[in-house]
């Protein structure tokens, strides 16, 4: 079997893969929730590709991820539940559903307008659904109430960015960032006192206020804290991997060396990606704002 450019070549893959006897024994024994920690997994290496501007990986990981729509479709088409067109046929209909602005007559709309028309036209599909569900007599959707629409599967960051965003929506919300930041301070008191009980379920659940309030910052912010903190552990990365090649360079590793020269060290990093000229010297002064940052 060849590669090819064309879809149904994946498809027939896939069914290679699945088919009993002939097929590989690991896909073989896959089912919806097995597999499904592995497409969460490729969509983040997705992001990671996209964080990294790397467009060869990107590509690369794009196509695991399509795998994971077809494993699913593939395993759906087995159990007579749904196949890959059908997953095709309903995203479609989503689309040219939600977009009347593109088309259909709603046209010209502002940015806000079409984000409202959106919002109207998914209430309007979930009473719909509901209807189906109970013509059917299949128990009615999770989603009562306004928050129970946000997955749980979510990562932690980005579901807490989700329930303030539905919980803002209906004007439970702070009006301004600077109420925010008055909400982390106070926060952050709760951590201290926490930390003196030496409780660790209440630290816990203290750093967890500390955490979504955070979160409601860069919401107000108008930034993603996902993305934020992606871009600070790669930041991270990149600066004590600084710090291992200087020391390597020396012979040495990480444990060998001293917390004092390895902040040295990281200071002279952030000197160099703010200077990219090899040639200047990064500025050996401690930073006074807090070295490890």
């Amino acid at each position: 079997m060849q590669p090819s450019r064309d879809l149904a070549r994946l498809i027939e893959i896939m069914a290679a893969l699945r088919t009993p006897e002939r097929g590989c024994p690991w896909d073989l024994e896959q089912d919806f929730a097995s597999i499904a920690p592995y497409t969460i997994e490729e969509a983040y290496e997705v992001a990671d590709a996209i964080a990294r501007g790397d467009m060869a990986d990107l590509t690369d990981e794009l196509g695991d991820l399509l795998l994971q729509v077809v494993f699913h479709a593939r395993m759906g088409e087995e159990s007579g539940l749904f196949d890959f067109g059908d997953v095709v046929a309903a995203i479609t209909a989503k689309l040219i559903r939600r977009h009347p602005h593109v088309f259909g007559t709603a046209r010209d709309l502002s940015p806000d307008a079409v984000k409202a028309l959106w919002g109207e036209i998914k209430a309007q599909e979930k009473a719909e659904r509901a209807t189906q569900r109970a013509a059917l007599g299949l128990p009615a959707e999770t989603g009562v109430r306004l928050l129970d629409g946000v997955p749980v599967g979510l990562p932690a960051l980005t579901r807490a960015l989700k329930l303030q965003e539905k919980a803002g929506r209906v004007g439970f919300d702070w009006r301004d960032a600077r109420q925010v930041l008055a909400k982390i301070r106070e926060e952050i008191g709760e951590v201290d006192d926490a930390l003196a009980t030496s409780d660790a379920a209440a630290v816990e659940d203290e750093i967890g206020d500390l955490l979504f309030a955070v979160v409601n910052l860069a919401r107000h912010a108008g930034i993603d804290p996902e993305r934020a903190l992606r871009g600070t552990n790669q930041k991270f990365s990149r600066r004590f991997a600084h710090i291992e090649d200087r020391l390597a360079a020396a012979g040495r590793t990480p444990a060998e060396a001293g917390l004092p020269e390895m902040e040295a060290l990281w200071i002279e990093a952030k000197g160099l990606e703010r200077s990219p000229d090899p040639a200047v010297s990064p500025d050996p002064a401690p930073d006074q704002s807090g070295s490890i940052s």
